[in-house]
C-alpha cells in the first residue's frame, strides 16, 4: 500500500501540469469546454502509460496513439454538434486536420470550441502526457519528464499572448505541482550510503556537500544576474502570434462591392438569394460596410477573424432600441464571399464564417455557392430620432478612419461642402442638408457608368446635364454624400446592401448603397439621398454659389534656415614620454596609445555610420520613404533613451509615449492639431503653397511663442505630433506626401531627438552618437 501511494504523486503531478496548460489556453476560449477536454486527454494519456508499464516500451506509444484517436474523434463530434456545423463527421474531421493551426491563430476571441480550434490543443495535451509519463515513470527521470508539460504550458502562454491577463495563478500552481512530485519521488527509505565503509562514506558525503554548495552558488549567481531581466519582462507587452498569420483575404469585388451596383442595376431581375424572416420585417439587408476612402475607391478595409456560431457582442448605442431579427437566407446567384445579413449579426449557423467586429461585415472564406443555406440572428438598432437634432458627432483618434479626407479633393466639392455647412450649424442639420441637396438636384438612372473617384464625383455633381452629368446610380449618391459629409466634418461611411421584403427573393434590382453618419449616443444613422421617382431635379447652377474672385497673391516670406550646430570631432589625448629606449614602460605606453587610437577610430567610424544613416533616412529617397525614415529616427531615439515602444502601437500612441519621455514636457501644453493638419493637406493638394506650409509648420515645430522655460520640450512635443500626423497620412494615403512635408518630418525628428538627448545624463549624451544599436536594429 505504501509503495502504491509513493507511485501516485508523479502521475498526478503530470496530469495536473497538462490540465493547467489547458486552463491557461482556455482564457481566450468561450466557456470551459476546452479545459474539460484537455483534462480528459491528460488523464487518458498518463493512465495508458501507467497501465502499460509491464509492456515493452516500443508497444506503449502505438497503443496510446490509438486511444488518442478515439478520444479525439469523440471530442470532435461533441464540439461539431454543439457548434451546429454542417456536413458529415469525415468532412468535419478532415477540415479540422488540414486547418487546425491557422484557424486557431486567426480565430476571433473569444474562440468558440469547434473541431478546428480544439484539435491542436487535444493532440498536444495527449502527446505531452504520453512523453512525460514514459520519461518520468518508465525511465525514472522525473525532472526530465516534466519538460513536455512545461513546454505545453509555455506554448499556451505564447498562443494567448496579450489577449488575456497574465497566467500567474496557473504558472504558480504548475511550479507547486512539480515540486510536490519531485519531493515525493525523492523519498527512498534507506540511505544507500549506509552500505559503504565509514571512511568511504565520509569522503562521498564531503564531495556531495561540495557539489551541492557549488550548485547552490551557481543558482544564486544566475538568479542575481538574470533576475532583474526576467522581472522586467513582466511589464513587457507579450507578442501576439496572430500578427504572423495572415487572416482570410477577399477579392476586389468583396473589398469594394460598391462597383457592383451599376452591373446589378443593368440586370434587375437576376435572383441573388432568398430570405425568410421569422422575426421582424421590412429590413435593410447589409452586404458590406465601407469605411476607407483614398480618393479613388471605397474599401471595407476589414481584418477578418474566423468565428464560431456565436459572434462577439458589440455594445449598442446608449439611446438606441435593439430588436432581434432572425432570418434564413438561401444563396442563388450571389457570388463572392460576402454574406448578406441584417445589421448587426450575433449568431450564424449553417456556414463557417469570418467576421470583422469593426464594420460588422461577414464573409464565408470558402466562398458562396448556389444552395448555401444559413440562419443569422441579428441585433438591429433603432436610433432615437428625437435626439438627432441636438446630437453631436465624435472626434479624435477613435473615429479618424471615418473622418479622413484624402488629398486632392476638387475645389468645387470643398466649396459645396462649405456652403452647406455654413447654412446649417448642427451636425444633423448639415447631414440633412447634404441629403436634401442630392435628392433635389440629381437624377437616379440605371445606366450610369460605375466610378466614385474624385473626378467621377466631380462630374456627377457639376458635369453638364446634356453631357451625362448630374445623373448616376446609388453608388454616386452614397459616395458623394459620404465625401461631402467628411468635408463638412461629419464621420461618414458607405454601406452596400439590399432593400428586401420580409420574405421572398432578393433580386439585383433591390441592391443599392446608402450613407451613414455617426452621432454621439445615437450610433450610426442611415440617410437616403436618392430622389423621389416623380420629382424633377432642379439645376445645380440655381443654388450653387459661384466661385469668389481670388485676391491678388501676397508675397510670402522666404523660409529661414536655422543653422544646425555640428559637434566637433573628439580630440585625441596628447601624451609625452621623457624616457627613451625600448624599456617595459615604453612598450606599455606604446600599446596603450595604439589601443587608444583603435578605440578612437572605432568610435569615429560608428559616429560616421550613424550620421550617414540619419542623412539617408531624412534626406534621400521619395517623400514617403523620408517620412518613414524620420519616424524610425524617433523610435530609435526612444530606444536609445531606454524608453522603447512596442511595435504594435499606433503612431498616435507612440507620439504620446514620446511626449512622456521628455521630463520637462508639459502634458497639458496646447498642441496645434487642426492647423497643422490643414497645412499638411494644403501642401499635398496645392504644390505651389509648399513653401508657405513649410514656413508655418517649422514655426509651429519651433514652439513659437513659448517661454524660455518650456520652449525646447514643448517644441519637441509639437514636432512629435506633426510627425505622427504625417506618418498616419503616409499610411492612409500613400504617395500623397509632398517633399515639403518630408522636410517637415525630418525637422521634427531632428528637433525631438535633440531634446531627448539633451535630457539625458552627460555620460548617456556622450555615448548617444556612437551607439551601434540603430545600425543593427531591425527596421
Amino acid at each position: 500500500m505504501v509503495r502504491l501511494l509513493r507511485a501516485v504523486p508523479v502521475p498526478a503531478a503530470l496530469v495536473g501540469m497538462v490540465v493547467l496548460a489547458g486552463v491557461t489556453l482556455d482564457r481566450v476560449y468561450a466557456g470551459s469546454l476546452l479545459t474539460a477536454l484537455v483534462a480528459g486527454a491528460a488523464l487518458g494519456s498518463v493512465l495508458v502509460s501507467v497501465a502499460a508499464r509491464r509492456l515493452p516500451s516500443w508497444l506503449v506509444a502505438p497503443v496510446s496513439v490509438l486511444v488518442m484517436f478515439g478520444w479525439t474523434a469523440w471530442c470532435l463530434r461533441l464540439t461539431a454538434d454543439r457548434a451546429g456545423l454542417p456536413g458529415g463527421f469525415a468532412q468535419v474531421a478532415a477540415d479540422a486536420a488540414g486547418n487546425g493551426i491557422p484557424r486557431l491563430l486567426t480565430a476571433m476571441i473569444p474562440v468558440e470550441p469547434t473541431p478546428d480550434t480544439v484539435l491542436v490543443p487535444l493532440v498536444g495535451a495527449w502527446l505531452a502526457g504520453l512523453a512525460g509519463a514514459e520519461v518520468a515513470l518508465r525511465a525514472g527521470r522525473v525532472l526530465l519528464g516534466y519538460l513536455p508539460p512545461v513546454l505545453l504550458h509555455v506554448g499556451a502562454v505564447y498562443v494567448v499572448g496579450p489577449n488575456a491577463e497574465p497566467a500567474i495563478g496557473p504558472t504558480v500552481a504548475l511550479v507547486v505541482l512539480a515540486g510536490l512530485g519531485l519531493a515525493a519521488s525523492a523519498r527512498r527509505g534507506d540511505d544507500p550510503l549506509d552500505t559503504l565503509a565509514p571512511a568511504v562514506r565520509s569522503r562521498v558525503r564531503a564531495r556531495l556537500a561540495v557539489a551541492s554548495a557549488a550548485g547552490t552558488a551557481v543558482v544564486v549567481a544566475a538568479a542575481t544576474l538574470l533576475g532583474p531581466a526576467v522581472a522586467a519582462l513582466v511589464e513587457v507587452r507579450p507578442v501576439d502570434p496572430r500578427r504572423y498569420v495572415e487572416p482570410p483575404q477577399v477579392e476586389t469585388l468583396d473589398e469594394n462591392p460598391l462597383i457592383r451596383i451599376s452591373g446589378w442595376a443593368l440586370r434587375p431581375d437576376q435572383q441573388l438569394f432568398q430570405v425568410r424572416t421569422e422575426a421582424g420585417g421590412g429590413n435593410r439587408i447589409r452586404l458590406a460596410v465601407l469605411s476607407d476612402y483614398d480618393g479613388v475607391t471605397w474599401r471595407v478595409g476589414a481584418t477578418y477573424r474566423n468565428a464560431g456560431r456565436i459572434l462577439p457582442t458589440v455594445e449598442p448605442a446608449a439611446h438606441a432600441t435593439v430588436e432581434t431579427v432572425r432570418q434564413e437566407i438561401t444563396v442563388d446567384e450571389l457570388s463572392g464571399r460576402l454574406l448578406p445579413a441584417v445589421a448587426t449579426p450575433r449568431e450564424v449557423t449553417g456556414a463557417r464564417v469570418a467576421y470583422d467586429p469593426g464594420t460588422g461585415t461577414l464573409i464565408r472564406p470558402d466562398g458562396l455557392s448556389p444552395g448555401l443555406r444559413y440562419t443569422v440572428i441579428s441585433a438591429r438598432e433603432r436610433p432615437d430620432a428625437n435626439l438627432l437634432a441636438t446630437a453631436n458627432t465624435p472626434a479624435g483618434d477613435e473615429v479618424a478612419r471615418v473622418l479622413h479626407v484624402p488629398d486632392g479633393a476638387p475645389d468645387q466639392l470643398r466649396r459645396l461642402a462649405t456652403q452647406l455647412a455654413e447654412e446649417n450649424g448642427a451636425p444633423y442639420a448639415r447631414a440633412a442638408a447634404i441629403e436634401q441637396w442630392l435628392a433635389e438636384h440629381y437624377r437616379l438612372v440605371a445606366d450610369a457608368p460605375s466610378g466614385h473617384a474624385y473626378p467621377n464625383l466631380a462630374f456627377f455633381l457639376f458635369g453638364p446635364r446634356n453631357g451625362g452629368g448630374q445623373r448616376g446610380t446609388s453608388e454616386q449618391f452614397a459616395a458623394s454624400f459620404a465625401v461631402l459629409g467628411r468635408l463638412a466634418g461629419l464621420p461618414t461611411r458607405v454601406v452596400v446592401g439590399f432593400a428586401a421584403p420580409g420574405d421572398g427573393p432578393v433580386r439585383a434590382g433591390d441592391a443599392y448603397a446608402w450613407p451613414e453618419v455617426l452621432f454621439d449616443g445615437v450610433g450610426w444613422v442611415p440617410f437616403d439621398p436618392l430622389p423621389r421617382p416623380d420629382d424633377e431635379p432642379r439645376p445645380v447652377e440655381e443654388d450653387f454659389r459661384p466661385q469668389p474672385e481670388k485676391p491678388p497673391p501676397s508675397e510670402q516670406p522666404e523660409p529661414t534656415v536655422e543653422p544646425t550646430a555640428s559637434s566637433a570631432p573628439p580630440a585625441a589625448a596628447e601624451g609625452g614620454d621623457d624616457q627613451a629606449g625600448l624599456s617595459t614602460p615604453v612598450l606599455a605606453a606604446g600599446a596603450a596609445a595604439g589601443l587608444l587610437l583603435l578605440v578612437v577610430a572605432a568610435l569615429a567610424t560608428l559616429a560616421g555610420l550613424r550620421r550617414a544613416l540619419t542623412r539617408n533616412r531624412l534626406h534621400r529617397g521619395p517623400a514617403d520613404q523620408r517620412v518613414a525614415g524620420a519616424w524610425r529616427e524617433l523610435t530609435d531615439a526612444l530606444r536609445l533613451a531606454g524608453r522603447p515602444v512596442p511595435a504594435d502601437l499606433s503612431a498616435t500612441e507612440v507620439a504620446a509615449a514620446a511626449r512622456r519621455a521628455l521630463p520637462a514636457a508639459s502634458p497639458t501644453a496646447p498642441l496645434p492639431a487642426a492647423g497643422s493638419q490643414a497645412a499638411a493637406s494644403q501642401a499635398a493638394s496645392s504644390p505651389g503653397a509648399a513653401s508657405q506650409v513649410a514656413v508655418s509648420q517649422v514655426a509651429v515645430s519651433q514652439g513659437a511663442g513659448a517661454g524660455p522655460a518650456e520652449d525646447r520640450s514643448v517644441a519637441a512635443c509639437r514636432a512629435v505630433d506633426d510627425l505622427a500626423r504625417l506618418v498616419n497620412q503616409v499610411g492612409f494615403a500613400p504617395g500623397q506626401v509632398t517633399d515639403a512635408q518630408a522636410d517637415i518630418a525630418a525637422d521634427a525628428a531632428t528637433r525631438y531627438t535633440g531634446a531627448l538627448r539633451a535630457a539625458r545624463s552627460r555620460w548617456r549624451r556622450l555615448l548617444w552618437s556612437v551607439h551601434p544599436g540603430p545600425l543593427r536594429w531591425r527596421r
